[in-house]
C-alpha cells in the first residue's frame, strides 16, 4: 500500500515541474527556444547583528528544484531537457562553525535534476547553452530573482516578465507528491490542534494554546508555521487576522472565564502548509449560543465541501454559504426579513464579510487565485479565488460567522438595513466573537478529497476540551 511517507521518501518531482512551466511558456519562445533561470533565496544577516535571517526558501526556485539550500540557481535548458542545480562552493571559514556543506554528489542523489555544479559556473554554462542554440533562445528569468553580474549575453532575448505567471498557473494544480505534502502537514497541524485543545482546559492566557500548538508541530516534524497563528478567545475571534495572542482567558472585569477561543494555525513541511481553523470551548462544552453559531457554520462547511470537483464555479460556492448563513441567522431571530431580500442586499456580509477560502500550497494564500479586490459587490469582493475550480488544486474551505461590532454597526445603523436586524436578539451573541472551520481540500475530477483530519464535530471537540 502507497503510503504518504512512502510517497514524500522519494525525489520532489521538480523536472516535471520544469517541464510543466516551459510548456506554459511555450507562446513566449514559440519558433526557437528557452532557457529558464532562477536563484534561491540569498542568505542575509539580521540588521544590526551577525545572525542570519530566518531562511524562507523562494518558492519559484523550489518548485523548479525541490532544495532548500541559500544561494543556489538552477537552470533549465528547455530545448534539451536538462535541468542543472548550481551549489555554493565550499567556504573554509563557514566549515569552521557550521560543518561540511551538502556536496554535489550527495545533491545528485537528493534532488531531482540532470546535473549539480557549483555557483561559479553559472554564467559559463549560460553562455554555453546559448552558443549551442545558436543565439536564438530566450532567457525567462525574474527581474527582482537575478544577482549583479549574472549575464544573459547571447540570448535572442531576455524575458523579464513571463515566468512568474507561468509557475503561479503551474502550481494550482498540484501532482501526488504535492498532495503527500499537505496531507503530512495536515496530519501534523491536526496532531497540533488536538494538543492545542488539551492545553485549552489549563491555560491562563492565549499565548499558552499557541505555544502548545507549535511545540506539537516541531515535535512531529513541522518546525516552521505556515503563518503566525491566531489563537483568539472571547470576542477577539471577531477579528479576523487576529495578532496579539496574548489576552487572559479569564474576563478581568467579570472573573468569569471566557466562553471559547478560535485557533487559526497549521504547521508547514517542507514548503508545503497547513491552514486550519477550529473554534473550541473552554470549559468543555460549548456555551448555547456559540454551540448555535456553530452548528451554522459547520453546515455552511459541509454543503459547501459537497459541492467541489472539477469544474465547479467558486462564486457559487462561496453565495451557497451565504444562503445557509442567512438561514441559519434568520432560524436564531438575529436576521429578519425574506432569505432572498437578505442575500440580495448582502445583509450577511455583516457576519460573513470574508471569502470563503484560497488555493494552498507552498504558499498559505497560494498563487493562481485571480482575485478580483475591485469588485464592487461586497459579497464577492473578497473572494481569493475566482472562477471554476480544475481538479488537482486544493483549495480551504473556512466559512465563518463573526460577531464584530465595528462591521455590523454599520448596518444597524443605516436607515435602509437597520430593519433586517434584531438587535434585542444580537446583544446576547457579541460574547461569542466568532466561529470558524476550515478544512484543505483536494479538488478531484468527480468529487474532492478532505486532506484535514484536526476534530471539528462537537461532541469530539468538547470530549477533548473536558
Amino acid at each position: 500500500m502507497t503510503t504518504v511517507d512512502t510517497i514524500i521518501a522519494g525525489k520532489y518531482p521538480a523536472k516535471s515541474h520544469a517541464r510543466r512551466v516551459a510548456e506554459s511558456l511555450r507562446p513566449h519562445y514559440q519558433g526557437t527556444t528557452g532557457v529558464i533561470y532562477l536563484e534561491a533565496q540569498k542568505t542575509r544577516l539580521i540588521e544590526d547583528n551577525d545572525e542570519p535571517v530566518p531562511f524562507r526558501q523562494r518558492r519559484p526556485f523550489f518548485y523548479l528544484s525541490g532544495c532548500l539550500l541559500p544561494d543556489a540557481s538552477l537552470i533549465y535548458d528547455i530545448g534539451s531537457d536538462k535541468l542543472t542545480l548550481f551549489i555554493p562552493p565550499i567556504d573554509p571559514e563557514d566549515v569552521i562553525w557550521s560543518g561540511l556543506p551538502l556536496s554535489a554528489t550527495e545533491a545528485l542523489k537528493l534532488y531531482d535534476v540532470d546535473d549539480v555544479l557549483d555557483t561559479t559556473k553559472v554564467n559559463s554554462t549560460l553562455a554555453s547553452i546559448a552558443s549551442a542554440h545558436g543565439g536564438k533562445a530566450i532567457a525567462f528569468a525574474m527581474a527582482d530573482q537575478v544577482s549583479d553580474g549574472t549575464e544573459f549575453s547571447g540570448y535572442a532575448e531576455a524575458d523579464f516578465s513571463s515566468l512568474k505567471s507561468s509557475i503561479d498557473q503551474s502550481r494550482v494544480v498540484k501532482d501526488a507528491y504535492e498532495i503527500a505534502l499537505l496531507r503530512k502537514a495536515n496530519d501534523i497541524s491536526a496532531k497540533a490542534h488536538i494538543a492545542a485543545i488539551k492545553a485549552s482546559k489549563s491555560a491562563t492566557n492565549e499565548r499558552e494554546i499557541e505555544g502548545a500548538f507549535i511545540s506539537a508541530c516541531i515535535a512531529n516534524g513541522a518546525r516552521e508555521q505556515s503563518y503566525h497563528p491566531i489563537v483568539a478567545c472571547g470576542e477577539n475571534g471577531a477579528t479576523l487576522h487576529y495578532p496579539k495572542n496574548d489576552a487572559e482567558l479569564t474576563d478581568p472585569v467579570t472573573k468569569q472565564r471566557k466562553s471559547n477561543v478560535l485557533i487559526d494555525a497549521g504547521g508547514e513541511y517542507r514548503t508545503y502548509c497547513a491552514d486550519i481553523t477550529r473554534a473550541i470551548p473552554l470549559g468543555g462544552r460549548f456555551a448555547a449560543e456559540t454551540r448555535q453559531i456553530y452548528k451554522i457554520v459547520l453546515q455552511m462547511q459541509t454543503e459547501c465541501i459537497e459541492m467541489l470537483k472539477e469544474g465547479v464555479q467558486w462564486e457559487d460556492v462561496h453565495a451557497l454559504a451565504h444562503r445557509i448563513a442567512i438561514k441559519g441567522l434568520l432560524e436564531l431571530g438575529i436576521l429578519r426579513g425574506s432569505e432572498d431580500e437578505l442575500f440580495a442586499k448582502r445583509i450577511s456580509v455583516a457576519f460573513f464579510p470574508h471569502g470563503l477560502g484560497h488555493y494552498l500550497g507552498m504558499d498559505t494564500h497560494d498563487t493562481g487565485g485571480n482575485p478580483n479586490y475591485e469588485d464592487k459587490d461586497s459579497m464577492f469582493k473578497y473572494l481569493r479565488v475566482r472562477g471554476r475550480l480544475p481538479a488537482g488544486s486544493v483549495i480551504t474551505v473556512e466559512p465563518g460567522i463573526y460577531f464584530c461590532r465595528f462591521i455590523i454597526e454599520p448596518f444597524v445603523k443605516s436607515p435602509e438595513l437597520s430593519k433586517y436586524i434584531d438587535t434585542n436578539v444580537l446583544e446576547k451573541y457579541w460574547s461569542v466573537g466568532g466561529v470558524r472551520i476550515e478544512d484543505n481540500i483536494h479538488v478531484t475530477k468527480d468529487g474532492y478529497e478532505n486532506l484535514t483530519t484536526a476534530p471539528k464535530v462537537i461532541e469530539e471537540v468538547e470530549s477533548l476540551a473536558l
